[in-house]
This record gives C-alpha cells, sequence and structure tokens, in this order.
C-alpha cells in the first residue's frame, strides 16, 4: 500500500518498542520514515528491517540535539508530515521520597521532550497545510499511577500539551491526538517484569501476570495494537480526529 507515499515521518524512540512498529507499519505505506534515540546501534536494527527508514541520532533531553536534528531530518528528506512522539522513560518511586532530580528527569525526557519535537515540527506542517501530531502518552495520564507520582505527571502533562496543540492549529490542517496504552509488551516492560520477579522471589511468568493484570482484559498489549491506532489517526479520513485520547487497555480505565 502507498497510503503515505510522499510523506515523511519523525518517531522520536523509534528504535525499540512501540516506535519501531509505528516506523516498520508507515515505512509499509510508503512513508519515509526518520526515527530517532540515542543509541545507533538500535536504530540501524529496525532500519534494516524495512526499506525507506533513517536513523538519527537524538536526545530528546537537549533542546540543541533536538533543533538540529529536527532540522537536518527536515534538509534531508523534506517537511515532517507526521511525527509520532514516542521517547520516554518509565521508572517509580514512592512520592514521599520521590527526589527532586528523579522528578525533573522523567518530566525532562517525557514532558519536554515531546514539547521540543512538536515545536519544531509544527512550522512545517503550517507551511505544508497539513500534518498528524500522535503523542504517546498512557492509561497513567489519565488516572494516578501508584509509586508513580512523576511518570503520572509527567503523561497527563503531554495529553494536556496535546490538546493545547490541537487548539491552536485546528484550522491550520494539522491534528494533535495522544495514544494511551495500559502495559504494552516492550523492552521497558521486560525489564520491570525482571525486576518485579528479582524484588517479589517469583517466577518471570508470574511477574508478567502481575503486570498483564494491570490491563482490564488480563493481558499485555502487543506493539502492533498500539501502531494500528496510529495508523487510523493518521490516515484517510483522520481529519476530524482532533485533542482526543485513544485508550488502549483491554477495557474502560
Amino acid at each position: 500500500m502507498n497510503i503515505h507515499q510522499g510523506r515523511h515521518a519523525l518517531i522520536t524512540g523509534g528504535g525499540t518498542g512501540i516506535g519501531e512498529a509505528i516506523a516498520l507499519a508507515l515505512a509499509a505505506e510508503g512513508c519515509t520514515v526518520t526515527i530517532t534515540g540515542r543509541r545507533i546501534e538500535a536504530l540501524e536494527v529496525t532500519c534494516a528491517k524495512a526499506s525507506g527508514i533513517y536513523p538519527l541520532v537524538m536526545d530528546v533531553n537537549s533542546e540543541e540535539s533536538v533543533v538540529t536534528g529536527t532540522a537536518a531530518a527536515i534538509k534531508a528528506r523534506g517537511i515532517i508530515d507526521i511525527h509520532v512522539a514516542n521517547a520516554g522513560i518509565a521508572e517509580t518511586s514512592t512520592f514521599a521520597k520521590t527526589p527532586l532530580d528523579f522528578w525533573r528527569k522523567i518530566m525532562t525526557t517525557n514532558l519536554d521532550g515531546v514539547f521540543l519535537t512538536c515545536r519544531e515540527v509544527v512550522p512545517g506542517m503550517v507551511e505544508k497545510g497539513w500534518g498528524r501530531i500522535i503523542t504517546i502518552s498512557s492509561i497513567a495520564g489519565l488516572k494516578g499511577l501508584k509509586y508513580g507520582a512523576a511518570y503520572s505527571a509527567s503523561k497527563h502533562g503531554v495529553i494536556g500539551l496535546t490538546r493545547v496543540i490541537s487548539e491552536e492549529y485546528i484550522s491550520k490542517g494539522i491534528t494533535a491526538n495522544a495514544i494511551c496504552p495500559g502495559y504494552v509488551r516492550t523492552p521497558i516492560v521486560a525489564r520491570n517484569t525482571d525486576l518485579i520477579a528479582k524484588r517479589s522471589g517469583i517466577s518471570h511468568a508470574e511477574a508478567e501476570a502481575s503486570m498483564s493484570s494491570s490491563n482490564r482484559h488480563n493481558k499485555l498489549i502487543e506493539v502492533d495494537e498500539v501502531a494500528a491506532a496510529a495508523m487510523w489517526i493518521c490516515g484517510p479520513g483522520s481529519q476530524s480526529i482532533n485533542g482526543q485520547t485513544i485508550e488502549i487497555a483491554g477495557g474502560q480505565v
């Protein structure tokens, strides 16, 4: 299929998990895709899986890196038509024992990074009169997550920012929507599963089951499910889907 032939997508955190799945899905539909991350090795592995995907080392924690990196991607492959703000980290801490530097680390990556990349791609979208911004929030952006004060706050912030963008550019041919998954089978969840198993003295299967139970249907969500939602949001007939949260959690959140 060539639904997105001639379009250019920029996906942060595109070397693994959700970002990789969306990159591969867009490339399969004819899109030219730039994926970013801090490790070139992971990006190159994804690029080798399909044609039309290009790596770009970028650190969303750094304004300079985002500004210069986005400009380089635009110079090389054209204005960004589709932006998926996916890069993020998921770490927990009890509220009363959360250090300020931990709080700031989560906010810098999960919220500041989304702000910076969206800010840099919007002017080109305005110039072109068309754009699709997809932010990857979380069900933790819709409700409180125990031991996740910084994470939940950052993901709530992503939703707020997404809605502001949708309102400011509502008449410019640009939409902005947030995808809010539950626990997805990604390297981050795999690492957290290992930590739960070690801390609790239980098997990996039991630890995964405890993660799965947080989703309403008691299953981990697959990355392809999230990618399918992203394809819908930026595909034909999506122009009136704007400022929304798309919840993927196996049931009502």
